[in-house]
């Protein structure tokens, strides 16, 4: 009797426990949660990795570049880039923003312009902006990049464009009827190229954006927006396909009276800007061996 009682607790407590066991089953709703938050993780991850490769990349062409920083010792480097354009302005020769300029080069990238000059805080202006203001900005120290709109879209463009956003004394604008993909010109400088993966855009604004060594004649002038009623970023002059007319002013031309001229703080500098100095001479222009 002894025996057969305990051998009916014993299976009593074996049933007992299986019973608990197939009560507890499989979490399921932890390792779903589990998986989710590994998912979320991972795709945060890939989504940073996918929108910084970009600037990531960036910095890689920029480090590239380095070598063509000026120094004392070799003052305007892009003398060193192969098919930069070269000619010497008169600066500050200011129109009115009624007025145009028969300039000698497409972009112009040096002669008589707007008083009032085009931001150039890493602007990237999505329409075609009036070309004597952004000539002014070329004036101080700027690089203006220009592109032909039916040549340079989309994933082009955005390489393009992670150039300037956000990079002081630079900006960007669509040019219409640009004999090449892509335009590059400061002060004095030009180089056009076809591919937005040519090294020598990084190599131009590297050897001339804010160099210091006389390339430009308004060192330390702003590239600050002026605002409305002068140049507002955000609705700027339009830019004029038309081939300038008879009363177009010339490239030797020495201003008109009463056009705006940078005084009274309008040409402070903007922090981390050089000294000022001078710059002039009669246009002309010559390939860079």
């Amino acid at each position: 009797m002894a025996n057969g009682t305990t051998r009916k607790k014993g299976s009593a407590v074996k049933a007992a426990r299986g019973s608990v066991v197939s009560k507890k089953g499989t979490p399921w709703g932890t390792i779903v949660a589990v998986v989710a938050v590994v998912a979320l993780a991972a795709s945060v991850i890939i989504y940073y990795m996918v929108q910084s490769a970009p600037k990531r990349e960036q910095a890689d062409r920029e480090a590239a570049a380095a070598s063509f920083a000026p120094t004392a010792s070799d003052p305007d480097p892009s003398k060193r880039i192969p098919g930069v354009v070269t000619a010497t302005y008169t600066g500050s020769v200011h129109v009115l923003p009624t007025e145009r300029v028969a300039y000698d080069k497409t972009p112009p990238f040096g002669g008589p312009h707007d008083g009032y000059w085009a931001a150039c805080t890493g602007v990237v202006y999505p329409n075609a902006v009036r070309t004597e203001n952004m000539v002014h900005a070329l004036e101080h120290g700027a690089v203006w990049i220009a592109y032909n709109p039916q040549q340079v879209t989309g994933d082009a463009l955005n390489q393009l464009s992670v150039r300037v956003k956000g990079k002081p004394f630079t900006m960007m604008s669509p040019y219409p009827g640009l004999d090449k993909p892509i335009s590059l010109q400061s002060w004095g400088h030009q180089l056009k190229v076809d591919d937005v993966n040519d090294a020598r855009i990084d190599e131009f604004i590297a050897a001339l954006r804010t160099n210091p060594n006389g390339v430009y004649p308004e060192v330390g002038a702003s590239c600050d927006a002026l605002g409305p009623g002068q140049f507002d970023p955000d609705n700027p002059p339009p830019f004029n396909p038309s081939k300038p007319g008879p009363d177009a002013k010339p490239m030797d031309y020495k201003g008109t009276a009463g056009a705006q001229q940078e005084q009274g703080g309008m040409n402070q500098p903007s922090q981390g800007a050089p000294a000022p100095s001078t710059g002039a001479s009669a246009p002309s222009a010559t390939p860079t061996k």
